[in-house]
C-alpha cells in the first residue's frame, strides 16, 4: 500500500500536473471568445510550432517540469534545425494539448463526482445523470472513494505519458546526436593527447633527473656534479614550460596546437640527452620547416619518448639519431647499445605510445633489436 501510494509524495507528480495544465489557460482564455470553436487553439498551435525557437521552449519546460532535478539529455533543447524537427514539435504540441485537455477534465470531473455520491448519500437530489432518478441512500457514501482513486492514477498515468511522448518528440534527432557523439569523441581525443603530452614532457624531465643525479653520486666530483645540478635545472625549466603549455589547452580550449613544439626545437631534446651523460650523434637530412604543424609536432613527441627510453632503460650509452624528410616523408631513427639484454623495453608503455601516434598519422613503427645487437625505435611517416 505505502509502494502504491508513493508518488503523492513525489514533487515529480506535481510538476507533471503543472506541465499539462499550463496549455489550458489559453483554451480558458479562448472559452470567453468563443466556446463553440474550441478547436482554434490547437490549429493556432500548428504554425506556432514550425517556429525553431519554439522547440527550445518546449524542450526548456519538459527538462523543468517533466524530470525535475535531473540533467535529463533525452529532451532537446536546440531550436529547429529540420523540417522534421518542426512537425515532431507540432505533434508534441497537439499531444500536450489533448493529454492537458483530459488531465483538466478529470482534475474537475472526478472531485465532483465524488462530492456528489457523498451528498446523495446524505439525502440530496444531485443532477447527475446516472443519479438524477436514484433515491438516496447511505451506500452511495461508500462509492465515494472509488473517484478519487481513479483520480490519482489518472494524474500519474497521464504524467508519465507525457513524459514518454516528450521524449518520444522532443528527443535530439539523428544530426543532434551525431553531433554529440562527434563533440564526445573529440573530448576524449583531447583527453588522450593532453595525457600524452604530460607523460611525455614530464616523464622525460623526470628520467633526465634520475640518471644525473645518480651519475653526480658515483662521479664523486664537485666539477661533474655542478653540471648536473646545471642540466637537471634546465629539464626542470623546460618541463614547466612544457605543463603550462599543457594546462594553457585545459584553460583556454580555443588554444592554438601551433603553440606546442615541433622538430625545430629538437635541439633542445638532444641537448637535454647529452647533459645527461649521453653522447648523441644527430644528423638531420632534408627541410624540416616544409613538414606539416600536426607532423612536425607528433615528430617530435616521438623523439623525446625514444630518447628518454634510451636514457631510462640504457643509461648513459652513445645513442645515433637521424631525421630525415624526404618528398614530405619524415623518418626517425633512434639507435643505442644495450649494456644488459635483458633491459630491453620491449614491454615499455612509451614503445606502446610511440606506435600509437605514427598509427594516428599513418604512419608506422619498428621497435627492438637490429642485426647488430643495437636497439632501434624507427619511425616512418608518409607525407601529411
Amino acid at each position: 500500500m505505502v509502494r502504491l501510494l508513493r508518488p503523492l509524495c513525489r514533487g515529480t507528480t506535481y510538476t507533471r500536473l503543472l506541465h499539462l495544465w499550463v496549455p489550458m489557460l489559453v483554451v480558458s482564455v479562448w472559452m470567453f471568445i468563443d466556446e463553440r470553436s474550441m478547436w482554434v487553439p490547437a490549429a493556432v498551435l500548428v504554425p506556432v510550432g514550425l517556429v525553431p525557437a519554439v522547440r527550445t521552449g518546449e524542450g526548456v519546460q519538459a527538462r523543468l517540469l517533466l524530470t525535475p532535478g535531473i540533467d535529463d539529455s533525452s529532451f532537446s533543447v536546440a531550436p529547429s534545425a529540420h523540417w522534421r524537427d518542426r512537425l515532431r514539435t507540432v505533434v508534441w504540441l497537439q499531444v500536450r494539448m489533448l493529454l492537458g485537455a483530459l488531465t483538466t477534465g478529470v482534475c474537475v470531473w472526478l472531485p465532483v463526482l465524488a462530492v456528489e455520491l457523498v451528498r446523495h448519500a446524505l439525502g440530496h437530489r444531485v443532477d447527475l445523470p446516472f443519479l438524477r432518478d436514484a433515491a438516496p441512500h447511505w451506500a452511495y457514501a461508500l462509492f465515494a472513494p472509488l473517484p478519487l482513486l481513479a483520480l490519482y492514477g489518472a494524474v500519474v498515468g497521464l504524467g508519465a505519458v507525457a513524459t514518454a511522448a516528450a521524449r518520444a518528440l522532443l528527443g535530439p534527432s539523428a544530426a543532434e546526436r551525431l553531433s554529440a557523439l562527434e563533440e564526445r569523441t573529440e573530448q576524449l581525443l583531447e583527453r588522450t593527447r593532453i595525457a600524452r603530452e604530460l607523460h611525455d614532457s614530464i616523464g622525460h624531465a623526470l628520467t633526465v633527473a634520475v640518471v644525473q643525479a645518480g651519475a653526480a653520486r658515483a662521479a664523486n666530483s664537485a666539477e661533474f656534479t655542478d653540471r648536473a645540478l646545471t642540466a637537471i635545472e634546465e629539464t626542470g625549466r623546460a618541463a614547466l614550460e612544457d605543463l603550462e603549455r599543457v594546462l594553457g589547452v585545459l584553460r583556454e580550449s580555443e588554444r592554438p596546437a601551433s603553440s606546442r613544439p615541433t622538430l625545430a626545437d629538437a635541439d633542445r631534446l638532444l641537448e637535454s640527452a647529452r647533459a645527461s651523460g649521453a653522447k648523441v650523434d644527430a644528423e638531420v637530412a632534408g627541410p624540416l620547416e616544409t613538414l606539416p604543424g600536426h607532423v612536425s609536432r607528433e615528430g617530435y613527441r616521438i623523439l623525446q619518448e625514444a630518447l628518454t627510453n634510451v636514457l631510462r632503460h640504457a643509461g648513459a650509452v652513445p645513442a645515433r639519431v637521424r631525421v630525415e624528410v624526404v618528398d614530405g616523408a619524415l623518418t626517425l631513427d633512434v639507435r643505442n647499445p644495450l649494456p644488459d639484454a635483458r633491459s630491453a623495453p620491449g614491454r615499455d608503455g612509451g614503445l606502446r605510445g610511440i606506435r600509437e601516434r605514427a598509427a594516428l598519422l599513418g604512419g608506422r613503427a619498428h621497435t627492438g633489436p637490429d642485426d647488430a645487437g643495437d636497439w632501434t625505435v624507427r619511425v616512418e611517416l608518409p607525407p601529411g
